[in-house]
C-alpha cells in the first residue's frame, strides 16, 4: 500500500461517534469520494455508493474474500469457510449449510426461539427498565444458534458465556481479547465435532454431522476447514443481531406514533423489519481484496489492497432510496435493500435472521405498553454500525391473551 501512504484520508473511522453522526459522513463521501481512502488500520478503501457495493459483492473473482473479510481485520487464526473461501472453493460449504438455513427448517425454532424471547425480556419487564442491547439483543442469538446447532446443554452455557465474551470483544476492538475468546470458540468447535464423529445425528438435522457427511469428489472435506466452519458458524450470527435490535429500539422509543402502529398492529412487523434493516444495517465495514491493479472512480487500486463494501452507506442511497434517511413502511423498492449482501457470499442465514429479530420484535412490544431510551446509547464501532448498549424504561402490558399465546411448549 506503499503508493497511498502520503495521500490524506477522505474520512476517519477511528473519530468519535454518535449513533446518528456516521451517516452525514456517508452521504458526503458519496456524493465526493464514492471510493473513500482511510489510512486506519493500515489504510484501506471504502465503495459507498449502491451500485458499486452490489456489483463488488457479486464480483467475487475481481474483489475476493479469501484475504480479508472485514475492516479492520479481526481473523487471526486460520480459514473459516464458507465465508473466509470464494468460489468454487467455499461452495461445498454453502451446499450443507443453505439446506439447514432454508425459511421451512428455519421455522421449526419459531416456538423455541419466542421462548427464549420472553425468558430473557421477562426481568426487564418486571423491573421496568433494563439495558436492550446487554440484557436482551446479545443474548438472544447465542441462545438461539446453540439451538440450531443442536449443542448438548452441558456445552451450551460455555458457548453462550463465549459467544457474548467474543461478541463484546469484537464490538469494542480489544484484540487479545478477541483472539483469546476466538481460541475459547476453536476450542469448543473441535470438542463439538469431536462429539459428532463419536455420536453423529441426523446430517438433515444437525449442522455438524453434515459436515462431517459432506463428501467433495468423493473426499470426505478438510478437517481444518471443518473446524474453522463450525467455529464461523457458532458465531457469524450473533454480533448483527445484537446491534440490530438496539438500533431498531432506539428508533421506536424516538417515533412513539411508529411504536404504537406496530403495537396495535403486528401484521406490519414483517414489512417494518425489512425497513429496518436497510436503515439499520449493522454492517458497514465487510470487506473484500482486489485481485488485479485496477481504476476505480479515477483510483488506481493495486492488487492486495482491502476495499471495504460500505452496506450501511449504501442502503441509504439517495440514488436508489426516495428518502434515503426516513423509515418508510412498505417502501415500493424494498427488494434492492443490500442488508443481507450480494451474490455468492449472500448471507445464508438470513430466513433464521429474519424469523428471529421478528420474533424479538413482536415481543418487546406485545409485553410492553411503551418503551423509551432512559440513558446514554453507545454505538459500536467498524466493522459493525449500531447500538452496542442502551437502557430502556419499559412499561409492562398485562393481557390473559398474551400470556397464553407466548407459553413455552411443555
Amino acid at each position: 500500500m506503499s503508493s497511498h501512504k502520503t495521500r490524506p484520508s477522505d474520512f476517519d473511522p477511528l473519530q468519535p461517534e454518535t449513533f446518528d453522526s456516521p451517516y452525514p459522513v456517508y452521504e458526503h463521501l458519496r456524493a465526493h469520494h464514492p471510493l473513500a481512502w482511510s489510512t486506519a488500520w493500515g489504510g484501506f478503501w471504502s465503495l459507498t455508493r449502491h451500485a458499486d457495493v452490489a456489483r463488488a459483492a457479486a464480483d467475487y473473482r475481481t474483489f475476493i474474500n479469501s484475504v480479508q473479510n472485514v475492516v479492520p481485520k479481526v481473523a487471526f487464526t486460520g480459514r473459516r469457510p464458507p465465508l473466509h473461501l470464494d468460489p468454487p472453493e467455499h461452495t461445498p460449504y454453502r451446499a450443507v449449510l443453505n439446506p439447514l438455513l432454508s425459511e421451512r427448517r428455519v421455522a421449526r425454532l419459531e416456538p423455541v426461539i419466542r421462548r427464549i424471547c420472553v425468558e430473557l425480556l421477562q426481568p426487564m419487564i418486571e423491573r421496568g427498565r433494563g439495558n436492550l442491547c446487554d440484557d436482551f439483543s446479545s443474548r438472544l442469538p447465542v441462545h438461539v444458534f446453540a439451538e440450531w446447532m443442536q449443542i448438548p446443554h452441558d456445552m451450551a452455557e460455555p458457548l453462550r458465556r463465549a459467544g457474548r465474551a467474543f461478541n463484546v470483544a469484537v464490538q469494542t476492538n480489544i484484540e487479545p481479547v478477541v483472539k483469546e475468546t476466538s481460541l475459547a470458540l476453536y476450542r469448543m468447535a473441535r470438542e463439538l465435532i469431536a462429539l459428532r464423529k463419536r455420536e453423529p445425528l441426523d446430517p438433515e438435522l444437525d449442522p455438524t454431522s453434515a459436515l462431517l457427511a459432506a463428501r467433495q469428489e468423493g473426499e470426505p472435506l478438510a478437517d481444518d476447514l471443518i473446524v474453522g466452519c463450525v467455529r464461523q458458524v457458532l458465531v457469524v450470527g450473533i454480533i448483527a443481531p445484537t446491534v440490530v435490535i438496539g438500533s431498531i429500539g432506539v428508533h421506536l422509543s424516538r417515533h412513539a406514533g411508529l411504536q404504537r402502529e406496530l403495537r396495535a398492529h403486528p401484521s406490519l412487523i414483517p414489512a417494518a423489519l425489512e425497513e429496518f434493516l436497510r436503515l439499520y444495517t449493522p454492517y458497514r465495514g465487510f470487506a473484500r481484496t482486489a485481485n488485479r491493479d485496477m481504476q476505480l472512480h479515477g483510483c488506481p487500486v493495486k492488487k492486495g489492497e482491502p476495499i471495504a463494501l460500505m452496506y450501511a452507506s449504501a442502503n441509504r442511497d439517495e440514488e436508489v432510496f426516495e428518502r434515503p434517511d426516513q423509515f418508510v413502511l412498505n417502501r415500493p423498492n424494498i427488494a434492492q435493500s443490500l442488508a443481507f449482501g450480494r451474490g455468492p457470499h449472500h448471507c445464508p442465514g438470513a430466513a433464521l435472521a429474519r424469523l428471529q429479530l421478528c420474533i424479538a420484535l413482536e415481543e418487546l412490544l406485545a409485553r410492553t405498553s411503551h418503551f423509551e431510551v432512559a440513558g446514554p446509547i453507545v454505538p459500536t464501532r467498524m466493522p459493525e454500525i449500531g447500538v452496542l448498549s442502551v437502557e430502556m424504561k419499559l412499561d409492562p402490558r398485562r393481557s390473559p391473551a398474551l400470556d397464553s399465546r407466548t407459553q413455552p411448549d411443555p
